[in-house]
């Protein structure tokens, strides 16, 4: 019978072993680094003095195991408020906090925030980024929108053009659409087989932990509309000339898949919504409800994160500055 090698550092220790605990190290680092982004990623766990926060956004998030449908959540939800004038000023606060949080981030320079942003035909994507992040520093954000894929891009893994777009340290990336739309409308528009997009949940969550080990935080907001909403969003395109260049005949066409998509949503969130890299469903038949929902949300993970401005040099105070 054969005897199993022995290490070279250690010739009393078979070299399986040696692999086996090698193996454990590694598996125990990634574990605890995941652990710490997922903390960041429950904000209010440690941000939050007397939960639940107003607005109460935690109650949003979908936990992972969670098996959500799109149809049993209300789109029209705003807890206790009534109108857009009962949010302003709790607005204008969140996006003080953020303006201000950003800057420590872009200070720092050592940590990054991804927001990704889905919804249906009209959920109001570009109207979050707009009334959302006003004041915000434009050198510490970038936005980036992804349409129809380039022959350049689809040479590449479905990753590929996205990685390119995640944010360098210090700064704040908004995903207008995302990776996700690889598990989105490749599967409802059949552009490729089953067998393909499944697969790609498990790449996609690998990819979320991977940024979240590299000390970039991911979240990730589906803004959720009713069908009714979104056709009189839709009508009300049609019917002002300073807006009709937002429509597309080719939103009547998606507007027929709409249980096609709901049900595409359904399965890429509930298949990718992780402690580190986790989705909420925010309802956003009230835009100005939505707005206040995610400020909060991404103000809370960026002082849970805690960024810090880096220390100052040494002797400024004895500096004099010249005539």
């Amino acid at each position: 019978m054969s005897q199993p090698k022995k290490s070279k550092n250690n010739p009393n220790t078979p070299a399986n072993e040696i692999a086996t605990a090698e193996a454990s190290k590694t598996e125990q680092a990634a574990a605890e680094a995941t652990t710490q982004a997922a903390d960041v990623m429950s904000p209010e766990t440690i941000v939050v003095d007397e939960p639940p926060p107003k607005p109460d956004y935690p109650r949003y998030r979908v936990h992972p195991g969670e098996q959500l449908r799109l149809a049993e959540l209300d789109p029209d939800a705003c807890e206790h408020y009534k109108k857009k004038k009962d949010i302003e000023q709790e607005l204008e606060k969140q996006r003080d906090r953020l303006s201000k949080l950003q800057e420590r981030l872009y200070a720092e320079s050592k940590r990054s925030l991804l927001i990704v942003l889905q919804a249906m035909d009209t959920g109001g994507k570009d109207g979050t980024i707009k009334h959302v992040f006003q004041g915000i520093n434009p050198q510490g954000c970038r936005v980036w929108s992804f349409k129809k894929p380039s022959n350049e891009e689809l040479s590449h893994d479905f990753l590929w053009r996205y990685h390119q777009r995640t944010p360098q340290r210090g700064m704040i990336t908004i995903f207008n659409r995302s990776h996700y739309e690889d598990v989105l409308i490749v599967r409802v528009q059949q552009l490729v087989p089953e067998d393909v997009w499944r697969k790609r949940y498990h790449v996609i969550n690998e990819f979320e932990q991977m940024l979240s080990l590299n000390n970039i935080a991911v979240i990730k907001f589906f803004l959720h509309i009713s069908k009714d909403e979104q056709k009189r969003r839709l009508e009300s395109r049609l019917q002002n000339p300073d807006k009709l260049w937002k429509f597309s005949s080719n939103d009547v066409e998606q507007r027929q898949l709409w249980d096609d998509y709901q049900k595409a949503y359904e399965d890429a969130i509930n298949n990718c919504s992780t402690a580190y890299a986790p989705w909420y469903i925010v309802p956003a038949n009230n835009k100005w409800y939505r707005n206040l929902v995610i400020a909060r949300a991404i103000a809370d993970t960026l002082e849970a994160m805690n960024p810090q401005y880096p220390a100052v040099e040494q002797g400024l105070e004895n500096i004099t500055i010249p005539d």
